[in-house]
């Protein structure tokens, strides 16, 4: 039984590890954010461009953020105590070091060990959280994480400093207050009640594998986007901020810290409440007010100051809508202070639910949070270099809370059904019908819901299921082909803006031809999964009516060569809706058919889906010469080519898909079907993320269709920079054509003698044709660039529906030894959802191919003045593919050596004839 005096003990060793604690949190962050001020002096003194402050101010936050796991862990294996300190000493002596960094990569490398600074969050979370039962973790860790205030100190204290003494002060003196805070907190606290019971009990920490299990759940990363916008987006705009009211009000060095302070204060000390708040309400609905104010403020914050002219009945009416300094800030505070209580709300969850793993998903929550203040800041430089509008960075918040709100309650919602399932079931589907519906409605579900499917059962397939399936794969074909023709159909818009007189510069086009190849590889990662989630019936709808909005954009905005460049980036985002789509069509009609019609049937959906891209290249150079819409498809205008002058309706790229996916859609709505059984969570198919081969066919994949999107969207825009003499616009859907045949047409190649040989042997001659491109670009031959690339275009679609063959083929034989008790079709279904799900991860991770291409060819054309660069690297990559897949797949004793020689029938009755 405790004494009163043990009791008084404890009290005051806690009370005195949460305030020494919060203490030195806020010595860290302050140094962790000091470029945010001393930054601004740099940049003037170096010369540096936005994107290269951004680098700068956002390097610290990458090595904190980085090392956050692994501090984290130590921390539950050793003691918060003992960490803290050496992490405070450590970021002492990479600060002081600071003052001897001389040029712009000395800065950056001095930066790196600052950051070490950052690190201490996860060790402080870790070691609070010990002395603190559940009711009261919220508040405590609320309190500890209001050493964020940090940041506030700097921006009040360093610029009078800075002004007075030059910025090389402030890093000395910033270091000594982290060596005299390590010293107190060393002799002022103890170790923790559970570290010192451990050691009394002889007991040794767990290992490092056990720490890291928890990083399996799903939830896990959820929490770390939400914690990627409330902290990540909270330490980037206390690092932009000041550089943003300079550059947007005039303000001085001086008076910009303490506004910058103003966020930054609501957003540390408020979070004590947020916790509070949490412990009272619950962390949920403080999620909810926070992203709900969040995302009201960040558009409120993110409209660019604009000039409006109405046309009104007596005349022209103007009038400007521009935020001024004080309305800024009070948003400015209103969003921290939200976001503050976020923070809080957030870690509430991690020492509930992991007690014994604080320091590992703390770690890993932190560590993504503190990305999001390293990859934020350069972002914030990269938009305001790219479109000029000071507010792009608000825009990017905007979002990324909205994401974050959307997923939440989309989760929420999903968990609430999976607990009233039976209860929601026996409603009506419609509100109204409540008074009439009996227990006879009860059940009654969508005739477009097929609750009976066993493909695999040839009885079934051949009376019934044969039918439903190619009629499903008939609408999904045009849907994909049009969703293709939208994500590609930039490339070649990029390629005319010039003629019609869009004043860009060659690395501004390459952006635009990039960027659609980004946000279709980044959807595809959701569309992955949406399939089980929503069925294949509506999704593929909306997915398909969403075509609309780049479609009517482009129509619009390429009207008029005053449209500003950032509009165009977004019209090249949106494009991305069809690079998304592929990853649900995929997934959905992999459910319908058998396994020995899966390989055939994924490459004509896919393969005449990836026409669309040689549609594109085909149909909008002829219809942009004609006025096809008439008086409804606005003026045409001159374009000023190399060969002469004509007219020009680059407005029909856009519009002329417009009739054929409202078609499109309609049809899949009215001709389409799920699958019952085809449903999951998104939980029941993360599970792919634990399998080894799911990341090596995302490499493989990559080599395969990321080439033939990338060269798709690169190969219009690189011919005439490389051969301006020649018009290649001509010739540039034969590429793709080639592509997508050899894709729809090949499939049974691949059935019959299986995928893994037939990608090795695509990579081989993938990287053949690269040396020939090589050796044609350095010889000016056209006509040889030209074969070159068409060899590249038929191996790729080749290797398209070989690695798609592979991957269900590879799941069957990997439930064999994954679930080796269940039964055969409890097997054949955990294997066709985990090989949907791995068909659509390994496309979206694939599609980057569609910016990281062009990008490259952009780079090296940039920094070398010839693409010869960029194919190298793409060379040594195709080496790669080769020798990864014959080690793992193809060669004796890998995993498809039997399966696609025909020996995993033998080894049974070989194995029952031994003795």
């Amino acid at each position: 039984m405790a004494t009163p005096q043990s009791v008084g003990e404890n009290n005051r060793d806690r009370t005195m590890a949460l305030g020494m604690s919060t203490l030195a949190f806020t010595v860290c962050f302050a140094v962790w954010t000091i470029f945010s001020i001393i930054g601004v002096q740099i940049k003037k003194d170096l010369g540096l461009t936005d994107t290269q402050f951004g680098l700068l101010v956002g390097t610290p936050i990458l090595t904190g953020s980085l090392i956050r796991l692994v501090l984290g862990i130590w921390s539950d294996q050793h003691g918060g105590r003992i960490v803290y300190s050496l992490v405070m000493v450590a970021a002492a002596v990479a600060t002081w070091l600071l003052t001897y960094a001389y040029d712009y990569p000395t800065f950056l490398l001095a930066a790196l060990g600052v950051g070490i600074a950052g690190g201490s969050f996860s060790v402080g979370i870790a070691y609070v959280s010990r002395w603190y039962d559940a009711a009261r973790q919220g508040t405590a860790l609320g309190i500890f994480g209001a050493g964020n205030v940090g940041a506030a100190v700097t921006k009040f204290v360093a610029p009078f400093i800075m002004v007075a003494w030059g910025w090389k002060s402030v890093a000395e003196i910033w270091a000594a207050a982290l060596v005299v805070m390590a010293v107190l907190f060393w002799f002022t606290t103890k170790d923790d009640p559970e570290l010192a019971a451990r050691r009394r009990s002889g007991a040794k920490p767990e290992s490092m594998a056990a720490m890291l299990e928890p990083l399996r759940n799903v939830q896990v990363w959820r929490f770390s986007l939400y914690y990627f916008f409330v902290f990540g987006g909270f330490v980037a705009l206390a690092l932009w901020l000041p550089r943003y009211l300079i550059g947007v009000y005039g303000l001085d060095i001086t008076m910009a810290g303490m506004i910058g302070a103003a966020y930054s204060v609501p957003a540390s000390l408020f979070r004590i409440y947020g916790g509070v708040l949490s412990d009272k309400f619950g962390a949920r609905r403080v999620m909810y007010w926070t992203f709900g104010v969040s995302v009201v403020a960040c558009f409120v914050l993110s409209y660019p100051p604009t000039q409006y002219i109405v046309k009104g009945i007596t005349g022209p009416i103007s009038f400007t809508l521009e935020m001024g300094l004080v309305p800024f800030t009070v948003i400015a505070f209103v969003l921290g202070f939200f976001m503050s209580l976020g923070k809080a709300a957030v870690y509430k969850h991690i020492p509930v639910y992991y007690p014994g793993r604080v320091g590992a998903v703390g770690g890993v929550v932190g560590l993504v949070g503190g990305l999001g203040g390293f990859v934020l800041p350069i972002a914030f430089g990269l938009l305001n270099d790219l479109t000029g509008v000071w507010t792009s960075c608000f825009m990017l918040l905007f979002l990324v809370v909205a994401v974050s709100l959307v997923w939440m309650h989309v989760s929420i919602r999903a968990m609430e059904r999976e607990k009233a399932g039976e209860a929601l079931a026996r409603l009506p589907e419609l509100p109204e019908m409540q008074e009439i519906h009996g227990p006879q409605h009860v059940g009654k579900l969508s005739g477009k819901t097929l609750q009976e499917w066993h493909p695999e059962d040839r009885e079934f397939w051949e009376k019934t299921g044969r039918r439903i399936a190619q009629r499903n794969l008939a609408i999904s074909i045009p849907a994909l082909l049009l969703s293709f023709a939208v994500w590609m159909v930039w490339s070649v818009v990029v390629a005319k803006l010039p003629a019609i007189g869009f004043t860009y510069t060659t690395d501004q086009l390459f952006w635009l031809a990039a960027l659609p190849g980004v946000s279709g590889a980044t959807l595809r990662i959701f569309y992955s999964f949406t399939v089980p989630i929503f069925g294949g019936r509506l999704w593929t709808t909306v997915a398909t009516w969403s075509l609309m909005l780049p479609a009517v954009g482009i129509g619009y905005a390429v009207q008029n060569p005053a449209t500003p460049y950032w509009m165009f980036l977004i019209l090249a985002l949106l494009c991305g809706f069809g690079g998304g789509n592929f990853a649900s069509s995929m997934s959905n009609i992999s459910f319908f058919f058998p396994k020995a019609e899966k390989g055939n049937a994924l490459a004509l959906n896919a393969g005449l889906g990836n026409l669309g891209v040689s549609v594109v290249q085909f149909v909008v150079p002829m219809v942009i010469t004609a006025g096809v819409f008439g008086f409804l498809g606005g003026e045409p205008r001159v374009a000023k080519e190399p060969w002469g002058e004509s007219q020009m309706w680059l407005q029909n790229a856009g519009f002329i898909w417009v009739p054929f996916i409202a078609a499109s859609a309609f049809a899949a709505w009215f001709g389409m079907n799920d699958i019952a059984s085809a449903r999951a969570s998104f939980a029941e198919q993360s599970v792919i993320f634990q399998r080894r081969h799911n990341w090596i066919m995302c490499w493989l994949y990559t080599g395969t269709f990321g080439s033939f999107i990338g060269y798709s969207a690169a190969f219009p825009l690189l011919s005439k920079t490389q051969f301006p003499d020649i018009v290649a616009l001509k010739y540039a859907f034969l590429g793709p054509l080639v592509g997508a045949l050899s894709r729809s047409l090949t499939g049974w190649v691949s059935d019959r003698w299986g995928g893994g040989r037939v990608t090795f042997w695509v990579f081989v001659a993938m990287a053949l044709g690269t040396v020939g491109l090589l050796y044609f670009l350095n010889e000016r031959s056209f006509p040889g660039f030209f074969a070159m690339f068409l060899l590249l275009f038929f191996a790729s679609g080749v290797g398209n529906a070989s690695t798609f063959q592979m991957i269900p083929a590879i799941m069957r034989k990997d439930m064999d030894r994954l679930m080796p008790g269940a039964t055969v079709e409890v097997r054949r279904l955990q294997a066709e959802r985990e090989s949907a799900a791995i068909i659509g991860f390994t496309s979206a991770i694939a599609a980057y191919g569609a910016f990281f291409i062009p990008k490259s060819f952009g780079s090296s054309i940039a920094l070398t003045g010839s693409a010869a660069m960029a194919l190298y690297g793409f060379l040594a990559f195709y080496l790669s593919c080769i020798a990864l897949t014959w080690f793992v797949y193809t060669r004796r004793g890998g995993l498809l050596f039997d399966v696609e020689r025909g020996r995993s029938a033998a080894r049974p009755a070989a194995a029952s004839a031994t003795p």
